[in-house]
């Protein structure tokens, strides 16, 4: 990887490292502003100027990256406007969502395993190995999503979740 030597090279590198993960490019990019911004917290407008991106996009980035638990909406006495920052177990919390949909993922599997009941092993092969696949690693995720979050639990201090709204 190429040494990064700057905010907007880091802002950017975070971009593309989301985008390689499925997720939008900006989405990447508000969290890259926002891991290296100072102070930590920034309004959706500062963060439009600063990534030079629409406001529209960059609410529905915030939206996303929020609903997901990385980021964290949060509020200043005296000003109106919404501020966001990275969420500290952020990528823990959001990881716990997924394995939402990675156990939606074995369910449906075992209702195949069910309909195959009398098929020959051979023909049951795959679909037992992405079951027990998929078993496996939401089991193995939540566990280390959860271990993380009882780790930084003990080491957090009352600023790590002031402001949150939720």
């Amino acid at each position: 990887m190429d040494r990064i030597d700057s905010k907007e090279a880091f802002i950017e590198a975070v971009g593309m490292a989301m985008a390689a993960q499925g997720l939008p490019r900006n989405a990447g990019r508000v969290l890259g502003a926002l891991l290296v911004a100072d102070p930590p917290e920034r309004t959706a407008e500062e963060l439009a100027e600063q990534l030079q991106a629409s406001r529209g996009s960059i609410s529905t980035m915030t939206r996303l990256l929020e609903g997901v638990g990385i980021l964290a909406r949060v509020s200043k006495p005296g000003d109106r406007r919404h501020y966001y920052r990275a969420r500290r177990g952020g990528l823990a919390a959001a990881t716990v969502q997924r394995v939402r949909g990675m156990r939606q993922m074995t369910d449906l599997l075992a209702q195949g395993l069910r309909l195959l009941d009398d098929a020959p092993p051979d023909s049951r092969r795959a679909l037992e190995e992405m079951h027990d696949f998929y078993a496996y690693w939401s089991d193995e995720t939540l566990r280390f999503a959860e271990d993380y979050l009882a780790r930084i639990a003990t080491t957090s201090s009352p600023a790590d979740s002031a402001g949150d709204e939720d």
